[in-house]
């Protein structure tokens, strides 16, 4: 036995070898192809041109193929320049996106002596690893598992640019299923390293986290999980879509040499992305001639599969061994085309169907499995017909043998019979009047949960079975039907499989020579599922009705609230020399009444006050919030509160309420006409807008968290310099936002509408409000116009 398996283990290592050898050959002869194509040169030209490049770059041929593969660069005839020097220790994205080290071009060799000597066996370590590589996930996993040991890396991610801009997660080893499910598409945002190193397409080194995290979004849960990340565009071609992302759980820099590997290692990768996609060679040591020669020869269709697995154990797809000539995939190969190819890219559509999860029963278990008939196509003899077949699968060694039964008639017109009882969920019947050969489908033994050893119910018996209340209008029609043959189609109940059931029976008569009944067929059904849905159709519009009655209800009370607590001016007021106008626009969709308010008014010393403030949420606790706030602040500034300590007595307020997650943003602004000065502050609100001279600018926003969302918060004032005819806008977000766009579109709108309709006047903030708003909205609106009187004219 001991020999016996020492024999199978040299077998097995032989045809790993020759395997990769064969993949070696394929990729040395796909770059002989693609320099041939690109310089029209001989076969021969073309191989010494690789050896010539390998040699002056000092690279294996393997990799040299794979880096021409990639980027099918020009023929390399000049001497290889000296490497320049390598940037070192500068982990700003900015430095090495403008003037850092440049993607690396063949040429860069860096150190010398022993590190070089190193560098090369990696590169060639993985270059053979790459020969084995055929799909982005495994070439995720193959980096990993090279660069894990010569670069300390912990994870690797694979992401390809979208044509929309954006990124999908085509690979990644090291990471968990969670993690790569949340980044698995990432939209065209500004802060995503990855996409900054396909945009600029050089390197992106990140190697501070704590200055990282203030330029880009970082991957992770938490991000500090990786102490340093480097993200290098792939060049496939003349594009740059593809980047990799190297990420290592130790901080610090990167070091030159290993800048200069990441960077080479990228470009190898690029002749292993160009490849994908190309049809699998056939087995080089003709292993599977003899199944082929066996399959060959049998008649129908049936192919021998090979399962395909990945470091976890897990079956990812099968690879087809053999195949008949009847086996045909959806492109139209059949037989011999088909081997050496993978099963999901044959017949795609298998993934994730009952067909896959039945075959690995079958390969884990050993029990056969058949799946159900399915209707093809197929054309005979000219002509086109429709079939049935079924899968079987069967376990043959550690493979499978899948074969394609087809269906003959009988069997299909019993299986169509079958089908329609089963979906419609009914049964046929047939009860003889002169005898007792009644007969019943499976399935009405089903509908009644009886025992075919028990036999069908006599049709006279049938109403004992129903509820009481059903069986007379049941028994009433059987007696029709026997006495005078008038079909009948009668709904009732009964009592089964552990509940109410709902059915249905339809029957009819068959008459003798002289018209009296001696036989009735016909069929039984259940309606449960359906009387189910209709009474929970019926009870779920009863509720939706009172909700609906609620909803208004509180809606009216709100508003009713609202209007009482936040009186409306109706024409513009002076306030400290200043013409004040507010306009308040509630939401015109759902039945929801927001938090938005706001307060102008003049304080004892002749300054003015103003407020603008926004409540999350909708309805009455949003409302009484609104209320508690907006009479809240005025008091405290009356009282002689500073704006910032009003803001975070405020926070306290709401930090402290019956709703300790509520929050609110908020504006406040103090106006002394003296000076001409405004003094304000902010809580996450949007900044004022200022129109002076016929041109807009929002005024730059102090700090200010917004109200309830930290115990601690930094408030702080800034100050501005009011003139003669300027127009000050305090507003909500509801002026700005809108679902399906960001804010600062609605920003820029804003400010578009104000210099357009700069005009001040009578209904000039309507005109405003009308150009900005939609037809319908889904917030309410605040504004408070503030207009600086102009200086009167000079006497001539």
């Amino acid at each position: 036995m001991g020999a016996l398996a020492q024999v199978v283990a040299r077998q097995r290592a032989e045809m790993e070898r020759l395997r990769a050898q064969a993949a070696t050959a394929a990729v040395l002869e796909r770059a002989k192809g693609a320099l041939m194509a690109l310089t029209g040169c001989t076969p021969d030209a073309a191989g010494e041109e690789l050896l010539h490049r390998a040699k002056a770059a000092h690279r294996t041929l393997l990799e040299e193929c794979w880096i021409t593969l990639g980027g099918l660069v020009p023929p390399l005839r000049a001497a290889v320049p000296d490497p320049g020097p390598v940037a070192t220790g500068d982990s700003s994205p900015d430095a090495v996106g403008a003037g850092g080290p440049a993607p690396w071009d063949g040429t860069d060799t860096g150190d010398t002596g022993d590190t070089e000597d190193d560098d090369f066996a990696v590169l060639g370590r993985l270059g053979e690893a790459l020969a084995r590589v055929d799909t982005p996930q495994e070439l995720a996993r193959c980096l990993l598992e090279h660069l894990a040991r010569d670069m300390e890396a912990d994870a690797v991610m694979l992401y390809r640019r979208l044509p929309a801009g954006g990124l999908r997660l085509i690979g990644h080893a090291g990471i968990d299923d969670t993690l790569a499910a949340q980044w698995c598409q990432v939209p065209p945002l500004s802060g995503i390293a990855a996409l900054d190193a396909l945009r600029a397409g050089r390197p992106r080194w990140l190697e501070n986290i704590d200055g990282d995290r203030e330029r880009y979004l970082l991957i992770g849960d938490p991000p500090e999980r990786w102490g340093s990340r480097a993200w290098l565009p792939v060049p496939v071609g003349d594009t740059t879509d593809v980047c990799v992302g190297v990420l290592r759980a130790r901080g610090g820099p990167f070091g030159p040499t290993v800048r200069r590997l990441l960077r080479a290692v990228a470009r190898l990768c690029a002749g292993r992305l160009r490849a994908f996609g190309a049809p699998q060679d056939q087995d080089p040591a003709g292993a599977g001639d003899a199944a082929q020669a066996v399959f060959g020869s049998l008649p129908g269709a049936a192919m021998l599969l090979t399962p395909l697995r990945a470091l976890s154990g897990e079956v990812e797809d099968y690879r087809i061994d053999a195949a008949t000539a009847d086996a045909v995939d959806i492109v139209g190969r059949t037989g011999g085309e088909l081997v050496g190819r993978r099963l999901l890219e044959c017949f795609p559509s298998m993934a994730g169907e009952q067909l896959w999860e039945g075959c690995l029963s079958t390969l884990n278990t050993g029990e056969p499995y058949e799946g159900e008939p399915f209707a093809h196509e197929e054309v005979v003899a000219g002509a086109a017909g429709v079939s049935r077949y079924s899968i079987r699968a069967a376990r043959l060694g550690g493979g499978l043998v899948l074969t394609w039964i087809r269906r003959e008639s009988s069997d299909r017109q019993e299986q169509r019979l079958s089908d329609v009882q089963r979906l419609g969920n009914l049964g046929w019947a047939n009860w003889h009047l002169l005898s007792d050969e009644d007969s019943w489908s499976s399935q009405v033994f089903a509908i009644f949960d009886r025992d075919p050893a028990e036999g069908p119910i006599p049709l006279t018996d049938l109403p004992a079975h129903a509820l009481p209340e059903d069986a007379p209008s049941l028994a009433r029609a059987i007696r029709e039907l026997v006495r005078t043959g008038r079909p009948f189609d009668v709904p009732f109940r009964i009592r089964a499989g552990g509940g109410l059931r709902h059915l249905r029976a339809v029957a009819e008569a068959v008459a003798d020579a002289d018209g009296t009944p001696v036989e009735v067929h016909g069929f039984v059904q259940d309606l449960t599922a359906q009387r189910s849905v209709e009474l929970a159709l019926v009870e779920s519009e009863q509720e939706i009705l009172a909700q609906h009655g609620v909803l208004r209800a509180e809606r009216t009370l709100a508003a009713r609230l609202q209007h009482a607590l936040l009186p409306l001016p109706t024409r513009p007021v002076r306030l400290a020399g200043l013409r004040v106008e507010v306009a308040y626009l509630p939401a015109q969709s759902g039945l929801h009444v927001g938090g938005d308010w706001f307060s102008a008014i003049e304080l004892p010393d002749g300054d003015a006050l103003f407020v603008v403030g926004d409540v999350a949420g909708h309805g009455i606790d949003a409302v009484a919030t609104m209320a508690q706030l907006r009479f809240t602040a005025k008091g405290m500034v009356i009282t002689g509160s500073s704006l910032t300590g009003a803001l975070a007595r405020l926070n306290a307020l709401l930090l402290h309420s019956r709703d300790s997650h509520g929050t609110a943003t908020m504006v406040l602004a103090r106006y002394t006409a003296a000076e001409r000065r405004l003094v304000w502050a902010q809580a996450g609100h949007p900044p004022p807008l200022l129109l002076r001279d016929g041109e807009v600018r929002f005024l730059g926003r102090p700090r200010g968290m917004l109200l309830g969302a930290s115990p601690a918060p930094i408030y702080e004032e800034a100050d501005c310099r009011l003139r003669p005819g300027d127009r000050l806008l305090l507003y909500t977000d509801g002026l700005v936002e809108r679902p399906t766009e960001g804010i600062d579109l609605g920003l820029e709108r804003l400010a578009e509408a104000v210099v357009a309709h700069r005009e001040s006047g009578p209904g000039s903030l309507a005109a405003l409000l009308a150009t900005v708003l939609e037809e319908e909205r889904r917030d309410d609106v605040c504004v408070v116009d503030i207009q600086v009187p102009g200086e009167p004219d000079k006497p001539e």
